[in-house]
């Protein structure tokens, strides 16, 4: 069971909030495609022939390729991997792009999950972010993507935007789960280093959300998205039963990928590797043939229990102290559980016999908590 992950590096605006890698030089796009090609080749027998589950477009803005890149991408993997039956395929996309016969053209190329940034359904909103389309796209970009036929749909939402109110982001949710989508990705809006906002934040032009107010739209998020029969399965995760992301859930129980694209990460469960992240630079070391695009580091004991750590506290199977004491043995498991005893007693973990599970209120404060078992 492994994944392949593209990325695609490129974008029409660039938000105010987003810190991914990313290029607005769309005119590199067809040397792109052709160097993630070349990558996938070269890659190909990494994975040492097991079968891929999993392939996801990200970026970036996947939806800026050409129906005829993205097949040609695809035709490279199924070439290079041996591919299950009726995998799991996943297109991010912006609701500017989704027009109806690109939307007919992906269900064509074997897409079979969307994954839609609308971020939020309020125009002052998408104004502020500077995000590329409008509160009746993105209301339109749904209605036409069911009608079309997909049947796995994702919409991106962001909350603790500057000025939202909880009304706001109440009404956001109804509108998200009353449109008949399956997966919801919720994320608290952070000030990344380097991002307009952030710079914004820093001159005082914008005011960060209060943590009462980040603790109140993540109860209303609960609320909302549990009443509609939406599983929490992962800190910023909801699902109808069946619509789990596959791709995303697997780099949580921390099995293989190779990532390709510039930027992208890969795990073969003893290496982290990473392409480097700059178009120019990506396309010129994989058009020449090089092996430099990339660097990687070996895992050492404690770095890959703290990788179990991270992953398996995200969701909301939580940590099963017995295979902590298999993989890493005594000392981890000792250090692991008597790490969560001030959590257990505090609410912010539940333990259900050698389970240990982030409570709601957990995963509200879920980084500092990860990061308080971490060994260094």
């Amino acid at each position: 069971m492994a994944g392949i992950y593209i990325h695609i590096p490129f974008c029409r605006k660039a938000c105010r909030y987003c810190d991914f890698h990313f290029n607005l030089s769309l005119w590199q796009k067809n040397e792109m495609v052709e160097c993630i090609i070349t990558e996938i080749e070269k890659r190909k027998n990494e994975l040492h022939d097991e079968i891929i589950d999993t392939i996801y477009f990200g970026g970036g803005t996947p939806s800026v390729l050409e129906i005829e890149q993205l097949k040609k991408i695809l035709e490279s993997i199924y070439k290079s991997f041996r591919i299950r039956d009726n995998p799991e395929i996943t297109f991010e996309a912006n609701p500017d792009d989704l027009k109806v016969p690109y939307i007919e053209n992906l269900i064509n190329s074997g897409i079979n999950r969307l994954s839609i940034g609308i971020q939020s359904f309020f125009d002052k909103d998408l104004s502020l972010m500077r995000r590329s389309h409008d509160s009746p796209m993105a209301h339109q970009v749904i209605s036409d993507a069911k009608a079309t036929g997909f049947k796995n749909i994702n919409i991106d939402l962001i909350y603790g935007i500057p000025g939202q109110t909880s009304d706001e982001w109440s009404e956001n949710l109804e509108i998200a789960l009353n449109s008949g989508i399956q997966h919801i990705s919720a994320y608290h809006l952070t000030f990344e280093p380097g991002t307009v906002f952030d710079h914004w934040r820093k001159k005082g032009r914008i005011t960060p959300v209060t943590e009462d107010v980040s603790l109140e739209l993540f109860k209303i998020l609960l609320i909302k998205t549990g009443y509609y029969g939406f599983e929490h399965y992962e800190i910023s995760n909801y699902a109808l039963p069946g619509y789990i992301s596959e791709h995303n859930t697997n780099y949580w129980k921390q099995k293989k990928y190779i990532g390709t694209g510039p930027s992208a990460h890969s795990y073969d469960g003893i290496r982290r590797r990473w392409n480097i992240n700059n178009n120019r630079k990506y396309i010129d070391m994989l058009s020449a043939g090089g092996e430099d695009y990339y660097g990687y580091e070996v895992l050492t004991e404690t770095d890959l229990y703290n990788e179990v750590i991270l992953t398996s506290l995200r969701m909301n199977t939580g940590v099963d102290l017995s295979v902590i004491n298999e993989k890493f043995g005594e000392k981890y498991a000792e250090y692991f559980s008597k790490t969560a005893e001030k959590f257990i007693k505090s609410g912010r973990i539940i333990k259900e016999g050698s389970t240990y599970k982030l409570s709601e209120e957990g995963f509200f404060i879920a980084d500092y908590i990860m990061a308080e078992f971490f060994e260094v």
